[in-house]
This record gives structure tokens, C-alpha cells and sequence, in this order.
């Protein structure tokens, strides 16, 4: 029950943020959504918060050519911390993770805020790149129901029983045609011109990085021990862990978007 009201109450904020709020309204959410990410990472990882939010929110508001020279600063600082560690070891790891923070989370989300700004037409005038985002959101959410139901009931062979044991191959292989199919109705109709192919090889690719992306954070939990990465979602868990398939698919599908000219 508590995740089903989450849910209705997270899916029209998504639906709004994406597709009908101003730009700078958008930039404002997105940087607290990567923040509260970041923060349940930092917790799990171990990693310093507060020079991360400072670097993230930097990269999230810099040009994308300037991206990579505030994550080349953050990770020189980074090691400068490093010397103030009463334990070297744990500091140089302490390091490391957040170097890789910074370039998970913010750097994730500054694709969601490049494929948001695609100006190229789609359905009833709202650009294509909001629709791009809202599909890169979508294309796991609705995987995850098909692998839910089709697991539940079929699944035998466990994808990856040392991570996350309830995961099959059966409930990855109904994620990845569920994804498919809201792909091929749900692209070629909001952003014409989008041929079914492209769209299912971009669905295929997508979901198949999502469901990475969610193995990636488990495997992060249980490194950590802890079973959610937070408890802000009521259901849910953390923000991490409604978002942590997102993180992987969205800079896959700005990726993809770009290499094939899709509504450029």
C-alpha cells in the first residue's frame, strides 16, 4: 500500500518536472534529486558528502565542455584529502569513492538535463527531449513490472544470486520485451520521425542498462551492508533506490540519441 501511494504521488511530479516545468525549475529539481542521491551514496560508500554536492552542482550547471575539468579538479582534490586521513588506506579509498560518486550521480544527471535540452519537435509541441527523458525514466519502471509478475511466477535461474538474489533470467528477459514494447508505442508516437526499429534497439539497450544499473547498486549495498539506501520513499527505500536503473539508462539513451542523430 505505502508503495503504491508513493508511487502516485512520485509519478506526477516526474510527468511535471519533465515535461512541463520551466528550465530553471527543472535545473532546480534535478539538482535535489541528485543531491539526495548523492547523499544516500555517500552514506553507503563511505565517501566525503559535502565536496561532492559542491562539484556535483557545479557539473550540473557548467557547460558540458567544462564538465570534465570540474570532475579532473574534484578528483585532484580528492587526493589532496587523501593526506589528512589518519588512515591512508582508508583515506585513499575514501577518495576513490567519492570521485566515483561525483561521476555516478551528478554526472548521470547532467544527461538527463543535456537530453532534456534536445529543442528538435515533438508531440504537440513540446520537445523531443523532454519526451527522450521521460522515456529514459519510464523504459525500467515499466520493465520492472513485467519482470516482477513473469519472476515471480517463471523465474528459476538466478541472474545474480551473490547481489541480489531475487533477480532472474526469466524476470530480465520480461523486463527487456516489456521495455521493448512501451518503447516502440511510446517513442515513434511522442517524437516523430523515430522509426519502431530505432526505437526498440534503443528500448533493448536502455532497459538492458537499467537493470545493470540496478544490480550495480545492490551489489553497492552489500558492500556496505545495509538493505535500502535510505528510507525517504515510503515502500521504496532511498532515492538511490527508485533511481538507481535510471542513473544507467538515461546517459545510455543521450548516448544512443546522439551516435544515431535521432532528433537532432
Amino acid at each position: 500500500m505505502k508503495r503504491a501511494l508513493t508511487a502516485l504521488v512520485l509519478v506526477p511530479v516526474a510527468v511535471y518536472s519533465v515535461l512541463f516545468a520551466p528550465s530553471q525549475l527543472f535545473l532546480l529539481l534535478v539538482a535535489v534529486f541528485a543531491i539526495l542521491c548523492f547523499s544516500e551514496y555517500a552514506r553507503i560508500a563511505d565517501a566525503q558528502a559535502m565536496p561532492g554536492y559542491v562539484a556535483g552542482v557545479l557539473i550540473l550547471i557548467a557547460p558540458l565542455s567544462q564538465a570534465a575539468l570540474i570532475l579532473f579538479l574534484a578528483a585532484l582534490a580528492a587526493m589532496c584529502l587523501t593526506m589528512a586521513a589518519q588512515d591512508f588506506a582508508k583515506g585513499a579509498a575514501r577518495a576513490g569513492a567519492l570521485v566515483l560518486g561525483i561521476a555516478y550521480i551528478f554526472g548521470s544527471w547532467k544527461t538527463a538535463t543535456l537530453l532534456h535540452e534536445i529543442e528538435a519537435p515533438g508531440y504537440r509541441g513540446v520537445a523531443a527531449g523532454h519526451y527522450w527523458l521521460m522515456f529514459a525514466l519510464m523504459i525500467n519502471w515499466i520493465g520492472d513490472t513485467g519482470a516482477y509478475y513473469v519472476g515471480r511466477k517463471f523465474g528459476k535461474r538466478k541472474l545474480a544470486p551473490r547481489v541480489s538474489p531475487g533477480k532472474s533470467w526469466e524476470g530480465a528477459a520480461a523486463s527487456a520485451v516489456t521495455g521493448i514494447l512501451f518503447g516502440v508505442f511510446f517513442v515513434p508516437f511522442f517524437i516523430p520521425g523515430t522509426s519502431p526499429l530505432a526505437a526498440a534497439a534503443i528500448s533493448l539497450v536502455a532497459n538492458a542498462a537499467g537493470q545493470v544499473g540496478d544490480l550495480a547498486e545492490s551489489a553497492l549495498k552489500r558492500g556496505a551492508g545495509v538493505k535500502d539506501s535510505g528510507t525517504i520513499l515510503p515502500g521504496h527505500g532511498g532515492m538511490l533506490d527508485r533511481l538507481d536503473s535510471s542513473l544507467f539508462s538515461i546517459p545510455v539513451v543521450y548516448t544512443l540519441v546522439m551516435l544515431l542523430n535521432v532528433s537532432r
